[in-house]
């Protein structure tokens, strides 16, 4: 009997836990198994590490083959356990040095010629290898310069099964791959789109800057052609730059789901997504029988825009209205349960109507008013209550259509944007989970927030007026609070309250 023992990871989420691969070879009838709460794809691998042995070159032994992968309790997906239990099968009949594996943790897919093929989720593994006080780690070379975004581990780029062999034997020398991550950060940092793209709509750049300075969901009202998505795809261009560490949870995320490019290292924009209406509530907040981010996850730190919000299934927006309020989702199944993380803004866009002409200076509308409300109502009152800005964008008139002169650029309205944020950061920097003012609670508003009497008594004409809920109630003082904070101002006066509830036409007459 011979047991040899490697070390490796497992990818749950976007978090990883570390797994010992024991390989036990013994005499009896030849056989191969593996447990420890395999998935398919793991107890494949046995045909793939048996021919990708054989054709490196080395002898596969003809007998009893068990393979454990503990903790046992732990469900263990993927491919990326074909490295490991290839190279404990070769520790049990000497062609790689058991006290070899000791001192490193190693992870990848195996062709059936013994190359290794890249794999999802190593940025989570390096950086949980950090956390347990593992400082090496073998990947495939295509894994590599992700790896070597997290200091303090040495990656160890392999090409194929008998190069891994050769320097665990120490046959030849492998230089551990670096990375300079702002070097990596700076170079693919830019946009392509610019604000300064878009003709006329003031009133709705000037909204978009105020959700910007203070992380509002925005919810647009306008006929076809009016720019809507256009103003949405340029909303991360004035998003304050991510941090470093905002953009490894970016990039973890994008390694899992297997999006992120092979040139790239970290993703250093903030993600723009934009699903289609006929997508599934699994698909946009993910789940499955196997648990995969969705497209709020995949929209984390960034902007997920959802155009014809009316045409999404009732189902698939009210799935929302929780990850929205606790950035991240939880998806539970038999044997394991995930959390991603889901900070996003969220953009949604509309037409008046069915037709989308209801309104519209030199079109025909062919809807009826019960089609519209029919329409309309399409959206919760709930979900409503948790967009902050509600806005009409609409038609461009032709003068507008045909000027040449831009408006400001993106990198202006940036510097307001994070000028405001900094502010924010200030105010909220005994609260970690609070980093906008989007995310104050009902305790912080009515500390932040406070207003004169008269601003009071303006916001109380509101409520019946517009018929406020207590949540819309809040959001009008929250955007205020982000007007005040763009202007530099400590207190927020009448002027930024009257201003806020201009955006909460969804309580009015727009609704």
């Amino acid at each position: 009997m011979t047991v040899s023992i490697g070390k490796s990871f497992a990818v749950a989420g976007i978090d990883a836990f570390p797994v010992t691969v024991e390989v036990d070879v013994r005499r009896g009838l030849p056989s191969h198994s593996t447990v420890g709460l395999p998935d398919k794809a793991v107890t494949e691998s046995q045909n793939r590490v048996n021919a990708a042995i054989k054709n490196s070159g080395y002898e596969f032994p003809v007998k009893k083959i068990t393979v454990n992968l503990a903790p046992a309790d732990m469900k263990k997906e993927g491919s990326a356990f074909d490295f490991p239990i290839a190279l404990g099968i070769l520790a049990s009949t000497g062609a790689v040095r058991k006290d070899g594996l000791d001192s490193i943790v190693c992870a990848g897919e195996l062709s059936l010629d013994g190359n290794l093929r890249k794999i999802f989720g190593v940025l989570p593994v390096a950086l949980k290898l950090k956390k347990y006080g593992f400082r090496r780690i073998l990947v495939p070379s295509a894994n590599a310069r992700e790896a070597a975004v997290v200091d303090g581990i040495e990656v160890i780029p392999i090409k194929d099964l008998k190069q891994a062999v050769q320097y665990i034997n120490g046959d030849v020398k492998i230089s551990p791959v670096k990375v300079d991550k702002k070097e990596e950060f700076d170079k693919h940092s830019e946009y392509d789109a610019d604000f300064s793209d878009i003709k006329g709509q003031y009133f709705a750049k000037r909204a978009f800057e105020i959700a910007a300075a203070g992380g509002h969901n925005v919810l647009m009202i306008g006929p076809p052609g009016a720019g809507k998505t256009m103003l949405a795809k340029r909303l991360v261009t004035i998003l304050p730059p991510l941090t470093i560490q905002e953009a490894i949870e970016v990039t973890m995320i994008q390694s899992v789901t297997g999006r992120l490019d092979s040139r790239q290292v970290i993703f250093p924009v903030r993600p723009f997504r934009s699903p289609h209406h006929t997508i599934s509530d699994v698909a946009l907040v993910g789940g499955g029988t196997t648990p995969r981010p969705g497209e709020i996850s995949l929209a984390h730190r960034g902007v997920l825009f959802l155009d014809e919000f009316p045409e999404f299934k009732r189902r698939v927006i009210e799935v929302m209205r929780q990850p929205m309020e606790d950035g991240e989702v939880t998806v539970s199944r038999a044997v394991e349960t995930v959390t991603y993380p889901a900070r996003f803004m969220l953009v949604a866009a509309m037409n008046p109507c069915p037709c989308g002409f209801s309104g519209v200076d030199g079109k025909s509308c062919s809807c009826s008013s019960g089609q519209i409300r029919k329409y309309r109502s399409r959206i919760s009152g709930p979900m409503l209550d948790r967009i902050d800005i509600h806005i009409e964008v609409p038609q461009l008139k032709r003068r507008e259509i045909d000027q040449f002169s831009k408006g400001e650029s993106s990198s202006v309205i940036r510097e307001r944007v994070v000028s405001a944020r900094n502010i924010q950061t200030e105010r909220f920097i005994r609260d970690r989970k609070v980093f906008c003012n989007a995310r104050m609670s009902t305790k912080m508003i009515e500390k932040y927030c406070g207003i004169s009497a008269q601003a009071r008594k303006l916001l109380a004409g509101a409520v019946d007026t517009y018929g406020l809920s207590a949540r819309g109630y809040n959001k009008v003082l929250k955007v205020a609070r982000t007007i005040a904070d763009i202007e530099g101002k400590e207190d927020v006066s009448s002027g930024h309250l009257e201003e806020a509830l201009q955006y909460r036409l969804s309580e009015g007459t727009a609704f």
